[in-house]
């Protein structure tokens, strides 16, 4: 589905992202893990249009989308996450998933002064898609709920509820797991392989928690100082002599804190 090819990102003197090559399979999820500072979050800017790349292609479908704004990305049902949740806290949890497709009817003025039936019948059909989104969610009770008052994991639920909302071919999560308890860590794993085995979304995930990487993710990807090092199983990451080095420093001497550090 996604396929980067010598892809670079300079700030300055500093290569961010430094030739990174790869490709995401359509139906996978597929993990992205790495050191601090390997390049993973700028690489998802680049291939969301949040960034512009310095040289080098992405390809969504066969079809060139290099440098695509975010908007056009989302039309063609590429979406992301961040590692900060981005939600709009004065509005319920159900506003912040009904205002999520584009082109409603109730954004023309027109429409609200002559259009008013068709108005109230989307946002209907909106509401009640909301609501089927918090269930699957398992936030229902969360409904009415200022989004601003949620919990940190909830609020990642309520992120991966809004790619429900349109038609997302593939979402690359941020790490979705930061700042997010055990439990509800699980809900937001449960979600995302319901998601991808009924529903056909393609996931890329930015995680550290090795735990939750095992448990979602194959293929995973290993970056380093911009690049792609690795790609296997997370048990060949794991025993891959420069994933080791890349993460200690110190080789297959110390591989037993590989597992430690959970990675």
């Amino acid at each position: 589905m996604i396929e980067v090819h010598d892809l670079h990102k300079h700030f300055g003197g500093f290569h961010a992202v430094d030739g990174a090559s790869l490709r995401i399979e359509t139906g996978s999820i597929t993990g992205l893990i790495g050191p601090n500072g390997a390049g993973k979050t700028t690489l998802f800017n680049v291939i969301a249009g949040v960034l512009p790349p310095t040289s080098g292609r992405v390809v969504m479908d066969g079809e060139d989308i290099t440098g695509l704004p975010p908007h056009e990305l989302f039309g063609k049902g590429l979406l992301r996450t961040f590692q900060i949740a981005h939600e709009f806290s004065s509005m319920t949890c159900r506003e912040n998933l009904m205002m999520v497709p584009e082109g409603q009817s109730g954004e023309s003025l027109w429409n609200t002064w002559f259009g008013r039936k068709r108005i109230a019948d989307e946002e209907r059909a909106l509401r009640a898609k909301a609501d089927e989104v918090l269930e699957f969610l398992t936030i229902e009770h969360l409904a009415e709920q200022p989004a601003g008052m949620v919990s940190g994991g909830q609020k990642k639920l309520l992120e991966l509820g809004r790619t429900m909302m349109v038609d997302a071919k593939i979402v690359f999560l941020d790490e979705v797991g930061a700042g997010v308890n055990r439990t509800l860590l699980n809900t937001i794993g449960d979600a995302i392989i319901r998601l991808n085995k009924e529903r056909g979304y393609t996931f890329c995930v930015i995680e550290h928690d090795m735990d939750f990487i095992g448990r979602l993710c194959d293929p995973v990807i290993c970056m380093a100082e911009g690049h792609v090092l690795a790609e296997g199983t997370l048990d060949e990451i794991k025993a891959n002599d420069q994933v080791i080095e890349a993460y200690l420093g110190t080789g297959l001497k110390n591989k037993d804190q590989l597992e430690e550090a959970g990675a």
